[in-house]
């Protein structure tokens, strides 16, 4: 008997799934959002009681899932095998990402023309955050207390003490044993508990996305429409040509695929909050035939290095800016200085796991270098919600792909689940 939460189970034909609950959430709530917008802003209590539920739940089940996961492999070389399996498809895939929206950018041209308005003063103490350095952000992987990461939601950090503790759980030999049953159980608790939270989730979509659009307006998305309407393209050309090529050369059940991460992918557009869709990526990758230990390990990891949609919206963004200030008179900004930016842009997206609004603080640090004004950044403000939309689930598919084809690359991925839990049969 599976221990994940199974919101999907059969149904009548008239009783929506959860995952088509949500996007019935996400299309009722646009609307009040847009026709009631003075009421719509005051769900975000909904909201944020929704975002709470969730995010209490990621430190208890990344440790558990990882401790489970590596101390219960014999073989400690395939943990690090893992891990660095991961962190190439990692860097090539967000590679491939930033050169899409380097190429979409420069063929659509969104910022010629533009304006330049934004008021700086709007970005309040978010233009003084800097990017990580290298040795800054490795030295930042290793908390100084679990407790202390783990009640801020530091992935990263909580990824870090998981590891080293299950190596310890593992040379403890039967010692160590009822350590690692007491992980499995709360496990399975916590899958539990996500399974009980998920009954609401539709709700907590809607209040999201309702808040959103009453709260930004529609109309923000006039004046910048072109710069929103670039970045959803190179999104959608990133996903079907980047990740299309990676789920054919991975032989990845196309369809069962669409089925499991159809759910987190929804939960993060509407919530712009990545850590919101976790547990339910955890459950959905498990069913789908991940193993637990590749799952527990390639996730949480990939929060930290693989986030495709964030680093193609900075490409997008930071030339955009950089169009904009050369049609007001600014010096050409030309390709071999947008190279320069992108291989900046591809180091300092690396280091900013930890802080807030961590997209924003990359794109400014890299404006900064390159002297392209701040008024950019804050103009970009009025339009970033519905941005973030988009980029942060894309990065919560990329991250559910990439536990897909870490596990087919060690073997170890399991079709016939897959197709049992989301294929046809699992349809009807």
């Amino acid at each position: 008997m599976s221990s994940s939460p199974n919101p999907d189970e059969r149904k009548p034909w008239y009783r929506l799934s959860l995952g088509n609950q949500m996007l019935v959430a996400l299309v009722v709530g646009s609307f009040f959002g847009w026709m009631k917008p003075d009421w719509a802003q005051q769900t975000t209590w909904v909201r944020d009681i929704f975002l709470h539920l969730i995010q209490m739940m990621i430190a208890p089940l990344i440790f558990a899932s990882i401790v489970q996961g590596v101390a219960g492999h014999e073989d400690m070389k395939k943990i690090g095998r893992i891990g660095i399996k991961a962190l190439i498809y990692f860097e090539i895939v967000t590679t491939f990402a930033l050169a899409i929206g380097l190429l979409v950018v420069n063929v659509l041209k969104p910022g010629s023309g533009v304006v330049l308005t934004g008021d700086v003063s709007r970005l309040g103490p978010i233009a003084e955050s800097k990017p990580q350095s290298f040795i800054e952000t490795v030295i930042h992987i290793f908390p100084r207390s679990v407790f202390d990461a783990m009640a801020r939601g530091d992935v990263l950090q909580i990824v870090a003490f998981s590891v080293i503790f299950a190596l310890a759980v593992a040379a403890a030999g039967d010692a160590g044993k009822p350590v690692l049953g007491w992980c499995e159980s709360l496990r399975q608790v916590m899958f539990k508990f996500a399974g009980i939270i998920m009954k609401i989730a539709p709700f907590g979509v809607g209040a999201a996305i309702a808040a959103t659009v009453g709260q930004q307006g529609l109309g923000v998305l006039l004046s910048l429409g072109k710069l929103v309407l670039t970045l959803y393209l190179a999104l959608i050309i990133f996903m079907v040509v980047v990740f299309g090529f990676v789920i054919w050369l991975a032989k990845v059940p196309l369809r069962p695929f669409v089925r499991a991460i159809s759910g987190p992918f929804t939960l993060a557009f509407a919530t712009t909050n990545s850590e919101a869709a976790l547990p339910d990526a955890f459950a959905k990758m498990e069913r789908f035939g991940v193993p637990r230990g590749i799952v527990g390990f390639v996730l949480p990891m990939g929060y930290s290095f693989n986030l495709d949609g964030s680093t193609l919206y900075l490409a997008v963004a930071s030339i955009f800016i950089a169009q904009a200030a050369e049609s007001a008179g600014g010096p050409h900004f030309g390709l071999g200085q947008q190279i320069l930016m992108i291989l900046m842009l591809m180091l300092t997206s690396k280091g900013v796991a930890a802080v807030p609004r961590a997209s924003l603080v990359v794109l400014i640090a890299a404006l900064q270098s390159f002297n392209l004004p701040l008024a950019g950044a804050a103009m970009i403000l009025g339009v970033d919600e519905f941005m973030d939309m988009a980029r942060t689930s894309v990065n919560v598919l990329g991250n559910c792909l990439a536990s897909v084809v870490v596990a087919r690359w060690e073997g170890e991925f399991d079709d016939k689940k897959a197709e049992m839990e989301f294929g046809h049969t699992a349809s009807r």
